[in-house]
């Protein structure tokens, strides 16, 4: 036993070792993504790890675990549960052996997801256990009690962490090496396993009986607290109790309550926390979920408490919350006049815009200008993807029409073609998401005879995450040695008219590619292949001549590069941030940009 100094992700991690864990499966995504990693850095017996092709797929290896008698813990963010709940729905109500955790990271804000979507909405429609932790030490102790609350209850349990928990970092006692547990191994029974209607039936009944006796253990447990004793309450969750509570420590009286497990609901908790309360003020992020809760509670007991929150509009219903926000709100909640200690930021300096853009020498940017120039004075649809790709959007590129979600680049340029085959419909995916969700889209397309041009981003990475491996990389998590995946293969084996792979840095070998796919029917493929920028070392810098120079900027004005900028009305090239790529070289009309130091 040691004291670890860890990420919020690797409390998780190291959470789930301590509780004995036998398998973690789960699909990259931020904030989420780094509960694998750190479970595979540590000394583990016994634990399998996989990073799985999508959260549909790790949420059906780990089920089968939790059948086993093993306990089983599967990682996303909370986009990821989208994927994953189809069979999340039916596990809730078929049930599991051993202790299954689902770890769906939300994101207020959101900093870097589609949507703010609540997972504590997800587990009340699943009727399934939550776990909000509001620090790195309380996600630690949940991720055990989890276990023992899924075991207990022969339930799935989602433990919910929110960026700001994920990212932060604590000092963690934890053994240094771990085991995991013995387990019985699948015992056949089709009546319990076999989901079939009556079984549904039957066990949504059992199910709704069960939730009660959950929500009243969860009345006692340690996870929900109260302090203080005023007739004014803050009822806080999450993070956001931290927050609260880090303004609260110098008002010990204001009472301020504590919900760490919001669903089943703890009634009988939240009743004895509300007595000889008047007003409750419920600070929380994303969804008013806890307001609405106790709205219910005050309308079914006839107590007279106002309820305040997201719903009377004392707490903003988007973004985050943060120290300033807690108090700021719960200042003017409890009638407090904080202005003379607050810092005036009204002349301070503003930071400087910062927008995301694709990384100097992304290869990413090549195969959308040679798109761009193949299809310049022609009709065309650009459906993106999710994924680094998506900052193909921004200007002087401009070549992102649509970015939904996993994978509907390739059905959405179906759904354009179908609507306009006048145009040209191009589905740009990575090559992650290509094995996550894009193969079916691809099926679709030849099944339902689509004229479209699939456009696969091979980095060779799942670059956007943090870089894990995928199938096409030819190494998975438990440092076994597989066989690469060929893209090629499956496009040629599902029906693709034609597949073509080419290096987008050659520029001209790109542009003819793409016309040649242009003019043929049916599902077109072209592979751009060439790896990310971030894990290889660049051979050599460019430089500009400024005697050749004539100050055109067309290598600035029609790419976009960051390391390319202007001085006295020339370009100029950052050697720090050059690859060497030589796409600005390709656009030179006067051959200005050339071969600069080497590393």
């Amino acid at each position: 036993m040691s004291k670890k100094y860890v990420m919020g992700n690797g409390a998780i991690a190291l959470g789930a070792l301590s509780a004995g864990v036998n398998s973690v499966s789960g699909y990259p995504g931020t904030p989420s993504s780094e509960i694998i990693e750190t479970i595979a850095k540590y000394p583990h017996k016994g634990t399998y790890i996989e990073w799985s092709v999508n959260e549909k797929a790790a949420m059906e290896v780990a089920a089968a675990a939790a059948y086993s008698g093993a306990r089983a813990m599967v990682t996303m963010k909370q986009v990821g549960l989208n994927v994953a709940s189809d069979p999340l729905m039916s596990l809730a109500y078929v049930g599991v052996k051993g202790g299954m955790v689902v770890v769906s990271a939300d994101d207020p804000g959101p900093i870097s997801s589609q949507t703010e979507q609540d997972t504590r909405r997800f587990a009340e429609f699943a009727r399934i256990p939550v776990f909000d932790p509001c620090s790195p030490e309380e996600a630690f102790d949940m991720v055990q009690e989890a276990f023992l609350c899924s075991e207990t209850y022969k339930t799935p349990v989602i433990l919910r962490p929110t960026t700001r928990v994920d990212h932060a970092y604590a000092s963690i006692d934890a053994p240094d090496s771990f085991t995991a547990r013995e387990y019985e191994g699948f015992v056949k029974d089709s009546k319990k396993w076999v989901i079939f209607p009556r079984l549904s039936y039957q066990n949504h009944a059992m199910i709704e009986k069960r939730n009660v006796e959950i929500g009243e253990a969860f009345s006692v447990s340690r996870f929900n607290s109260v302090s203080g004793s005023s007739a004014k309450a803050v009822v806080a969750t999450g993070v956001s109790y931290a927050y609260a509570s880090e303004f609260l420590k110098d008002y010990p009286d204001v009472r301020l309550i504590k919900v760490g497990m919001p669903y089943p609901t703890p009634e009988r908790f939240l009743m004895g926390a509300l007595d000889g309360v008047t007003e409750v003020l419920c600070f929380e992020e994303l969804s008013p979920y806890i307001e609405e809760t106790l709205l219910k509670l005050v309308g079914k007991h006839h107590l007279s408490v106002n309820v305040r929150g997201k719903l009377s509009g004392d707490v903003p219903h988007s973004g985050e919350n943060d120290a300033d926000s807690a108090k700021r709100i719960i200042s003017r909640f409890l009638g407090l006049d904080n202005t003379e200690s607050s810092v005036d930021l009204t002349n301070a300096p503003q930071p400087p815009m910062r927008p995301p853009v694709l990384c100097a020498g992304c290869p990413h940017r090549a195969s959308f200008y040679a798109v761009k120039r193949a299809m310049k004075g022609k009709k065309a649809y650009f459906c993106g993807d999710i994924g680094c790709y998506t900052l193909g959007n921004a200007m002087p590129l401009d070549m992102v029409d649509t970015c939904l979600c996993m994978g509907a680049g390739i059905t959405m340029a179906q759904g354009f073609n179908h609507m306009d085959s006048d145009a040209v419909a191009f589905a740009f995916t990575g090559d992650s998401t290509f094995f996550a969700s894009g193969i079916t889209g691809v099926v679709n397309a030849v099944y339902n005879a689509a004229d479209i041009i699939v456009c696969v981003l091979d980095n060779s990475t799942t670059a956007m995450t943090g870089h894990q491996p995928h199938p096409g990389t030819g190494r998975n998590m438990m440092a076994t040695p597989v066989d690469k995946i060929s893209i090629e293969k499956i496009l040629l084996a599902v029906g693709v008219t034609k597949v073509v792979t080419v290096d987008p840095l050659d520029l001209d070998a790109s542009i003819k590619a793409i016309r040649e796919c242009a003019v043929l029917k049916g599902v077109k493929a072209i592979i751009f292949k060439s790896p990310c920028v971030a894990v290889t070392k660049p051979d050599k810098k460019l430089c500009v001549d400024s005697e050749k120079c004539i100050g055109c900027l067309r290598c600035i004005k029609e790419i976009g590069c960051p390391a390319l900028s202007v001085s006295d009305s020339k370009a100029v090239i950052d050697e720090n941030l050059c690859t060497g790529c030589g796409l600005c070289s390709k656009l030179c009309p006067v051959e200005a940009i050339g071969g600069g130091s080497h590393e």
